[in-house]
């Protein structure tokens, strides 16, 4: 669907999709990664890349959309908010927002990325990321030498001694840091991919129930950040718009043996002025089935459902920049390159 240099357009994009529909059974395709994306321009119901990924979902193929790297974007004042890309608007995926490892074990440490997009999805307001994963800094296996992404990201190179006993320092060739929501999401697939492997009658439905369910619920109530090309500081509010249902733990989702029914698809959040309050829209007891203990939405998202004015909903969305690593203590490289639509409404993540 993408070229070398990482470009791509929605038509290559669902033509891909639905190949791997058509070849599910074949080769027994289970999940789908979507690292890539464009601005929203129009409701899911009818955006044509939103339609593809429905088409998967409904075939029983999970899939997993990276939410978007405009968390920084504060050009019309709104911090960030409202800036999920198509397709991870849509409420049936599985929408990834990066966290920073803080280069530790320990999980304790680790923060929201400042560049992260956040929900709610612009036009139709939907609940998003649905959950946030590892993504910055991490090494990904590197383009060849003599693409143009490979020339851009040079510096981002990783000595052979770095990934291989006894390796070469002076050799960087296979593997490159990358940071971003395209990387998040990728280890949100290989979860998927982990579950089904233990269960493969689980649905796309109950895998997304499961992960959000058991994700840890842990919302800093700020994070600081610091670009390190341009030094300039960012701080981000780990609410739900940021961080969704939480943070991936697989060790949970793998001890979770809880069978949701019906779909599970992220709900609406709708502002009341009288109260400046904004509340979450779902027919929930029933989209989370056996897997809800009460008829609240704490059960998935924890207790804090409930957000103040400093929430904006009223948004638009915009173009992608591309976004540095967020410092940490080994800073890393820029996402992936942006992808080119045929259409005016361009970029894909």
């Amino acid at each position: 669907a993408l070229d070398a240099e990482g470009k791509g357009t929605d038509s290559s994009v669902i033509g891909a999709i639905n190949r791997a529909i058509e070849l599910k059974k074949k080769h027994d395709i289970r999940v789908i990664n979507l690292s890539l994306g464009r601005p929203v321009v129009e409701s899911f119901r009818t955006d044509p890349l939103c339609q593809a990924v429905e088409a998967a979902w409904r075939a029983g193929l999970v899939v997993v959309v990276a939410a978007g790297n405009e968390g920084r974007d504060n050009t019309f004042a709104n911090q960030g908010y409202g800036t999920i890309q198509s397709p991870g608007n849509d409420p049936l995926v599985i929408t990834i927002g990066a966290m920073r490892t803080m280069n530790t074990f320990d999980r304790t440490d680790d923060l929201l990325a400042t560049y992260s997009s956040k929900g709610p999805t612009a036009i139709d307001q939907i609940v998003k990321p649905d959950l946030v994963a590892p993504g910055n800094s991490l090494m990904a296996p590197a383009p060849a030498g003599s693409s143009a992404l490979a020339k851009e990201l040079a510096a981002n190179f990783v000595p052979e001694n770095e990934y291989r006993l006894g390796g070469d320092h002076s050799q960087k060739t296979s593997y490159f840091r990358l940071s971003g929501t395209s990387l998040a999401a990728p280890v949100v697939s290989g979860a998927a991919a982990l579950l089904l492997s233990r269960d493969g009658k689980l649905t796309p439905d109950q895998i997304k129930a499961r992960l959000m369910k058991t994700a840890s619920k842990t919302y800093r109530s700020t994070v600081k950040g610091t670009d390190p090309v341009t030094g300039a500081a960012y701080s981000a509010v780990e609410d739900i718009f940021a961080k969704g249902a939480g943070y991936l733990n697989i060790d949970a989702a793998f001890k979770n043996t809880e069978l949701g029914t019906g779909l599970t698809a992220s709900p609406k959040a709708v502002y009341d002025p009288a109260t400046k309050t904004v509340r979450l829209v779902g027919n929930t007891s029933v989209i989370w089935g056996e897997m809800a203990r009460t008829s609240s939405t704490s059960v998935i998202w924890g207790e804090s459902v409930i957000w103040g004015e400093r929430t904006p909903l009223a948004l638009m969305g915009r173009g992608e920049k591309q976004v540095p690593a967020e410092s940490d203590p080994v800073s890393g490289g820029p996402d992936h390159r942006q992808l080119h639509k045929v259409r005016p409404r361009d970029h894909l993540n």
